[in-house]
C-alpha cells in the first residue's frame, strides 16, 4: 500500500489529477518507499471504521537525497489520504501521531516539501511545521518533534 500512498501523495494543483503511475519508477520518487522497513523508517496508517484511509511516514535518507533533505539526522515526511477521506479532518491527527512516533524513534525534527498551491500547507503549519526556504517551486517545511 505504501507505493499506492506515495503515488497519491504526489500532489499537483488542480485541475491536474494523479500523475501517471510510471512516476513511481523515477529514482527521486522511489527513494521514499523502496525497501521500506529499515530501522530508521517510521510510519502510521490511518484507519476509519476498519478501512485503511491513508498513511503518513518518515524516512531518513542520505544528505542531499530528496527534495526535503536538511541534514543527516532529519527524516523526510510523506502523507496521503484516500480521496474519500480527504478534507474530512483525518490528516491532522494522522500527521500528529506520525510526529509522535518520529520523536519516539529518536528524531528531533522532520522535514517535508509542499507545493505553494496545496491547501494542506496550513494543516502542516497547525502541526508545527514552519516554512524555512523555497526548493525548486516547493516550500521546504521543518517541524521540531523533540
Amino acid at each position: 500500500m505504501l507505493w499506492h500512498w506515495l503515488h497519491v501523495a504526489l500532489w499537483d494543483p488542480p485541475p491536474a489529477g494523479l500523475r501517471p503511475i510510471e512516476v513511481l519508477q523515477v529514482p527521486g520518487v522511489r527513494i521514499y518507499a523502496e525497501h521500506w522497513g529499515k530501522p530508521t523508517d517510521v510510519g502510521v496508517v490511518a484507519q476509519v471504521n476498519g478501512t485503511d484511509a491513508g498513511a503518513c511516514w518518515v524516512r531518513l535518507l542520505p544528505v542531499g537525497v530528496g527534495l526535503a533533505s536538511v541534514d543527516a539526522q532529519t527524516p523526510q515526511l510523506g502523507i496521503a489520504l484516500e480521496p474519500e477521506f480527504q478534507h474530512r479532518g483525518y490528516g491532522r491527527p494522522l500527521m500528529l501521531e506520525t510526529l509522535r512516533a518520529a520523536a519516539l524513534a529518536g528524531y528531533r525534527q522532520v522535514s517535508l516539501t509542499v507545493h505553494p498551491e496545496n491547501p494542506a500547507q496550513y494543516m502542516y503549519e497547525s502541526c508545527g511545521f514552519r516554512k524555512v526556504e523555497q526548493r525548486n517551486t516547493y516550500h521546504l517545511m521543518v517541524a521540531s518533534v523533540a
